[in-house]
């Protein structure tokens, strides 16, 4: 069923990069097309986020296409093509999945996260740096997701608060030690270790969420959903007051803004 489809949109993909194809797609590279192709990918999460079904699946097609673009100006280029993108692919869930479809055993979702790494440590030796667990996360991931992606390699390798209750405990001492910036003289000293100690506590309230099984990223999109739901919530109901914000006291601001938590759906829409 797939097959036709697909191989209908390689086509597609290529008269539009062909002599006689759009000017657009055509002025196209690997490098300008990276923006979009985040885009994207955001696009597909929030579709997933917001259960948009029929959005997710417009998304995902959207995704795909990018994937054959960058295949088709990698044949343009003599470097790759669909069909190295897809054997590739293909091959590699094959290898580095041995209890599937080979004699290897998992027993649970950590054992087959633990081979998937052994395997791919096997499959890329040479290191400029070194051979590292943290090899292969790309720098440019968001950095909440880096964050987990790093504290998840190393916790496999035993590097790791062994309950929530230590990882609690380094948030107070990151707390504190962030109270111990702010009281610097200099200011720009004080800005300085402020920010780092801001970038510990993440690092501690990712690793925080780790341990329960939350995916930070969500969470922080889930409270800017929350957040602006509440907060236009406010923005109404001073508007049928006849006020603005800016006319408006905190007071006011923080009465509406606990009558939306107390509201019944203001917290997700």
């Amino acid at each position: 069923m797939t097959g036709p489809r697909f191989e209908r949109l390689v086509g597609i993909m290529k008269e539009l990069l062909g002599p006689e194809g759009c000017p657009w797609d055509r002025e196209q590279d690997l490098k300008s097309l990276q923006p979009m192709l985040i885009e994207e990918v955001y696009e597909v999460v929030e579709a997933v986020d917001t259960g948009d079904y029929p959005g997710l699946a417009e998304e995902l097609g959207d995704l795909l296409l990018h994937v054959v673009f960058h295949a088709e100006l990698g044949r343009e280029m003599g470097a790759f093509d669909i069909d190295t993108v897809i054997d590739g692919i293909c091959d590699k869930l094959v290898r580095r999945h041995p209890h599937v479809f080979g004699d290897g055993a998992a027993g649970d979702a950590e054992q087959v996260l633990a081979t998937w790494e052994a395997i791919k440590k096997q499959e890329k030796p040479d290191s400029r740096d070194g051979l590292s667990v943290l090899d292969g996360i790309p720098p440019r991931l968001p950095a909440l997701h880096e964050a987990h992606k790093i504290s998840s390699r190393v916790a496999r390798q035993g590097f790791d608060w062994p309950d929530v209750a230590g990882v609690l405990r380094k948030l107070r001492e990151e707390t504190g030690e962030l109270e111990e910036a702010l009281e610097i003289d200099d200011e720009a000293g004080r800005s300085d270790q402020a920010e780092a100690e801001i970038g510990d506590m993440l690092f501690v309230v990712v690793n925080l969420a780790r341990h329960l099984g939350v995916d930070s990223e969500s969470a922080l999109k889930r409270a800017n959903r929350k957040f602006r739901s509440r907060f236009r919530y406010v923005e109404r109901a001073l508007s049928m007051k006849g006020k603005a914000l800016a006319d408006s006291t905190l007071g006011e601001m923080e009465s509406l803004w606990q009558d939306a938590k107390a509201r019944t759906g203001t917290d997700e829409t």
